[in-house]
Order: C-alpha cells, then structure tokens, then sequence
C-alpha cells in the first residue's frame, strides 16, 4: 500500500440500521479500489469488514473495523461500523475519528429506527453526511419515498445528487446531476432530472454570493461550481447529499466514490485542538505529533492490537512517545495499517491517516500520544452509557478469579462494557447496551479464556433508616465466666438524619468520664458495624445520628470489645425502636421519543411507579425527564425498544434513595426471610 498525503486521504464511517447493506457497500467500493477481485458477502461469512468469528456466525457487524479502498489517487479509510444499538460504542469510536459520514438506507423501507439512531449520534459530531439509498434493485424500491423519509422523520434537506436509471429487476444505473450530460437522459426521466437539476443548482448557489448571481444571470451553474457550493453546504450542515443504486450490483458506487473526493473534506481540515482548549496544531505532516488511541483489540494471533488516528504530525516507528493521559512514557514498536483482518506494515503513519501498533502495554481506548517537548491531551470519546445491568458468575467452581481477569480485559476492549462489584447484594455486575451485547461478551469470554458464565437478574441494593427519634436506648455487655470479665455500658439517643446520604453522624456528649475517653472510638465502631445490617431485611443502614450521652465502665473488666459491643446493641434496640423502614434506589431518566409514542411510554412509566417531572418538545420527538424506582428498570431497555418500535432512546442515573411504599417492602422483607431460612 503506497504512502499518501494528508490532504489525499478521506476517512469516512459507513454506518446504517441493520441489514441496510453498509457491508456490502464497504464490499463494493474496495472491488472498485482494487482491494479486492471478487464481491464478498456477508451471507456467505467471507466480507472483508465482517471477518470475526461470531460476526461470521451471526452475519452481522459486532466490532468497527478499517478498510481501504484507493481510489483516483487518493487513499479513502472506511469504517465499518456496527447496526445494532447494542455495539453503539465502537460507532462512538468511528465517529470520533473521521470527516465524514456515508448513511446507508434501504430503498424499499427507507429511513428505520437504527437510522434515526445515528442520524441523530453523527449530528452530535457536526459531520457531514451522504445518503446512499441502497437496494434500488429489490422489490419495492421507491426512491421518491426513501428520500421523503429522510426529509419527514429525520428533518434533514436532501440534495439529490442521482436518479436511479430502472428500478428493482429493470435497475441498469444510475443519472448524475452535478454533471448531467442530457443527451444519456432517459425519456422517462426527463422532465425529473430537469426539476432536480435545477432544484440541486439552487441549493448549491444559495451559500456563495457569487454563485447566486451567476445563478440568477444565467440559470445554470457548470459542474465544477456545483460541487464547490455543495462542499459549502455540507460544511455548515445544511443539507445532506443523496446518491442510490445497488452495492451488491456495484451500481452507483463509483460515483459516490467520486463524491468523496470532490465534495468532502480531508484531514486537513481538522483544527487539532486540546481537551482544555489551550494548545492548538495544524492538521499537517509537519506539524506536532498528536494521535487518538480509539479502540484496542485482544487478536488470538498478532496480541493486542492498539487502533489510533494520527491527527497532526507524522508518527514513525520504533520510536519513544508520551502517553498524555496517563502520564507516561511508552515505546512503539513496529505500525501497520489495517485492511479488514489484514495488517500491512509501514515505516510510519502521516496526519489524517490510520495506523494500528502491536502490543502496547499501556495505551487504552480514548489516550492521546504525543512528543513531551509538544505535549497536548486531545479530547477523547463520548462513549453512550450502560442501559442494562446482569449478574454474571462462573459455571465451574474455581473459576472466580480467572472470570474477574477476563471481565476486564473485556473491558479494556469495550467501555461501553463496565464492570462493578456490589457491595450490598455481593454480586459481581456486568452492564452494556443491551442484551445481545451481554450475551456476545459472553461468548467471547467462553472462546478466548475458556470460562464458562450464567447470568442472573441483579438484586436491588435497598437500604435501611428510621423516621423516628428514640431516646434512652441502653447497650450492655457483662460477661463474667472465671478470670477476667467484660464489661461496657452506654445510653444513646437515635434520629434520622435529613441526608440519607449520609451514613452516620455520631456524637460524643459523655461528662465526667462515664464512658473513658479511650472507650468512645470503640463505641462508635461498635455502632458502625451494627450498621451494616439492618433490622428489617438485613440492608444496611443510612442517615442516622446517634448521640452517645452516658455509660458506665469497670477499671478491670471494661475493654474495647466490651463497648463495641455494648454500642452495636444499643444502636439495633434502638433501630427497632425507632420506626425503622426500607429505602429504594431512584433513578433519573432523559427518554427520548417520537410523538405518536409518547403516550404508550408515559403509561409504561406510571405502571413502573416512575413520575414525569417534566416535558420537551425536540423536532418531532418528545423529551420525557421522569424518576423511576431502580427494581423496576432492569429490563427497560427491552420494554422500551417493545413500546416505540426500536426507535426510543433513553439515559438513566441514579437520583437518591426513598422510602418503599409499605405493601412492597412487606413483599422485600418476606423474601429476605424465605432467603435467609432456606
């Protein structure tokens, strides 16, 4: 693979709903580069972007891997990208490091719930976006509609930039507008192309002065000064181009090829700028070093592979760089570049191109290398956050360490997949973005650690308080069995705490040396240990102030033990006696969802004990913020996507503990009791 230069190189993230035919695009469009001599399928098991064993088993995109496709001297780096929801954090990696976006659709369904999905992630990242609708040769391709689609449900301006020459089993091409040539115009497309044409010039004009007058004193624009206002537009967001055609019948492909070149822009318009704001390089060969680390990858035959984008400078190999974010030196070894499965080694990697090093012991997803005479941390990538939480445990016994390592090394890989040990309920929590992402992560452990794993549903981790104050309470302990005796005594007084944040607040108002100075850390010890049970259902207990106000000692038989002890006693009597109740986790939550859904969802949130705070109305989706309790949001996700057809979208954190309402603690409480006789 020849060397390119920066501003010869386009890198562009091919992203799609599901079974849109991204694939087979990517597919297509390295034929046409040369890459390749025959049309993979992803059917078949043998595309070049889908290469993995489980992607191959489930014919789908699961990882985003490069391709490269040289086309007309310049070198464009595709990135395949996943269509599920559920592998939505490698489309966040994509999208961090490339100028451009190719979303493919299908011409039969048009714009799907997946399409809006990522319409909506590349509009965050301000990229410009070409249509491709695909499958023009299947039954019920209806161009018109697909382009109608993109303009009613995604609220986006469609240049059209072809007209598909046939449709379905008639398709044989595809009639470029920007340099339409009228005597290769079909009768039957006349009149159409002359209205697009002349509606594509318009929009072209209407960003550059002097393209409107000429515009306006002519009535036509040549090819070349079309594609100049394109790439104006595009650079400010206001239309999106739309191309067709078929990638499995390579129609079409070339052109959008073409419109990469001509009308996208390359690495060289990137201004390179740090996390904070501060430092700033030029996109250029000779600038500072600056690279992106945006995703890593455990090969069973090259190691681990570190995946980065070169933004400024050139880096060379064997060479000595500065991790930025983690504050560290680091030695690069050999670089290659990567085409599907495929490593092709390379002496170094120039700004705005892709490099993928072996090996690399400290770098993970979202660092920055750079030279420490130039140092610059760049931001890193805003990866969606977990909406589904399992418990995961192993099958074999033996297993529990071995399943903590792969746990996190899967976790290197994917930070989408996060990994937490609940204290409370003792379970060992894996969450992603969905279930199919468990369940490949799963898999993957089984294949490359040889672990075996069951999930079971996550235990809710209540907590425990009182409403009430008690006054008085005496814990005691007097042991006297031969030889030295025990002996501590203290009076305390209980309330709850306003904060149930807050786990203790305990004061010390003992005179006159009832309980020795010595002693009072014991007592509080005592009670902190007591708290870690509850009376109720065994949860711990938060948001209580106890006042330590008295006590009695012996010069011989008191002892630390003792008033541990005797503090632990009193706080549980006086739990009991203070009116104690259970505590549930909140959650806040931001549910984005189209119209029509939105009563459907707010209904689904009622029966879920969750309470709408408030409302807002986004283009033609509805912003719902609502609180729900934890215990009843495991599976919303899966509820979620039922209710609204896939294309709702929702976020959740937690908010605070409240009281559970007292029907549904008895519940809580009679099956910890059935747990804890069993």
């Amino acid at each position: 693979m020849k060397e390119y230069k920066t501003e010869n190189i386009r890198n562009v993230a091919v992203v799609a709903h599901s079974n849109a035919g991204k694939s087979s695009l990517i597919e297509a469009m390295l034929l046409n580069g040369g890459t390749i001599d025959r049309l993979g399928s992803v059917d078949e098991g043998n595309s070049v972007a889908d290469y993995a064993t489980d992607e191959i088993e489930r014919k789908m995109t699961i990882n985003c891997s490069i391709c490269v496709a040289e086309w007309k001297g310049h070198k464009i780096n595709l990135i395949d990208t996943p269509g599920a929801e559920d592998f939505y954090g490698d489309l966040a990696s994509a999208l961090r490091v490339v100028e451009a976006v190719i979303i493919v659709i299908d011409a039969a369904t048009g714009v799907e719930a997946g399409t809006e999905k990522v319409w909506e992630i590349a509009r965050k990242h301000n990229l410009p976006c070409l249509f491709f609708v695909n499958k023009m040769d299947k039954e019920g391709a209806d161009f018109q509609n697909a382009v109608s689609t993109i303009e009613d449900i995604l609220e986006a301006r469609p240049a059209v930039i072809q007209l598909p020459i046939g449709t379905e089993d008639n398709l044989t091409g595809v009639l470029d507008l920007i340099q339409l040539d009228e005597s290769n115009v079909p009768d039957d497309l006349q009149e159409q192309a002359e209205a697009q044409r002349e509606e594509l010039t318009e929009m072209a004009a209407e960003n550059d002065e002097d393209l409107i007058e000429k515009f306006f004193e002519e009535g036509e624009l040549s090819g070349e000064e079309i594609e100049a206002g394109l790439r104006s537009g595009l650079s400010t967001g206001d239309f999106v181009l739309v191309t067709c055609g078929s990638a499995t019948q390579n129609i079409g492909v070339g052109q959008l090829m073409d419109l990469l070149l001509t009308c996208y822009p390359s690495p060289v318009s990137v201004v390179v700028e740090s996390e904070d704001g501060e430092t700033t390089f030029e996109a250029t060969e000779i600038a500072p070093l600056s690279v992106l680390v945006f995703k890593t990858l455990a090969d069973p035959f090259s190691g681990r592979l570190t995946f980065f984008r070169v933004f400024s400078g050139t880096l060379a190999g064997d060479s000595q760089l500065r991790n930025a974010t983690k504050n560290e030196n680091e030695r690069i070894g050999k670089l290659s570049f990567m085409n599907g499965k495929d490593l092709v080694s390379t002496p170094q990697v120039v700004a705005g191109d892709f490099g993928v090093a072996i090996k690399l012991n400290l770098a993970g997803t979202g660092d920055t290398f750079c030279n420490a005479d130039d140092p610059i941390q760049l931001p890193g990538i805003d990866f969606p956050s977990p909406v589904i939480s399992v418990a995961v445990l192993p099958v074999r016994d033996g297993d529990d360490e071995k399943l903590s390592v792969s746990l996190q090394r899967m976790s290197e890989e994917d930070p989408t997949f996060q990994i937490s040990r609940n204290e409370v309920t003792r379970q060992l929590l894996v969450s992603g973005l969905g279930e199919l992402h468990m369940t490949v992560v799963r898999e993957r452990i089984q294949e490359k650690f040889g672990i075996e794993t069951a999930t079971e549903d996550p235990k809710v981790p209540y907590r425990e308080t009182v409403r009430g104050r008690v006054d008085g309470v005496r814990g005691r302990l007097k042991k006297q069995s031969g030889g030295r005796g025990q002996f501590g005594e203290v009076w305390i007084n209980l309330e709850p705490l306003s904060d149930l944040e807050e786990e203790l607040e305990f004061v010390d108002q003992v005179t006159g040396g009832s309980v020795p100075r010595n002693y009072i850390p014991a007592v509080e010890k005592g009670v902190q240990s007591s708290m870690q049970k509850g009376v109720l259902a065994g949860y711990p207990l938060y948001g209580l102030k106890v006042t330590l106000y008295d006590g009695k000692h012996h010069p011989v038989d008191s002892s630390d033990m003792a008033f541990q002890i005797a503090g632990s006693q009193a706080l549980q009597d006086a739990v009991q006696a203070a009116k104690p109740i259970l505590l549930e986790p909140i959650m806040n939550m931001s549910i984005s969802v189209p119209d029509q859904y939105m009563g459907d969802v707010m209904g689904d949130l009622n029966s879920k004990r969750g309470r709408i705070v408030g409302m807002e109305q986004v283009g033609k989706r509805q912003v719902i913020q609502a609180t729900a309790p934890l215990s009843e949001l495991f599976r919303y996700s899966i509820d979620l996507k039922s209710i609204t057809s896939a294309r709702g979208t929702f976020t959740m954190e937690y908010d605070a503990y409240e009281q559970v309402p007292s029907e549904l603690a008895q519940k809580v409480i009679a099956d910890t009791q059935v747990i804890e006789s069993e």
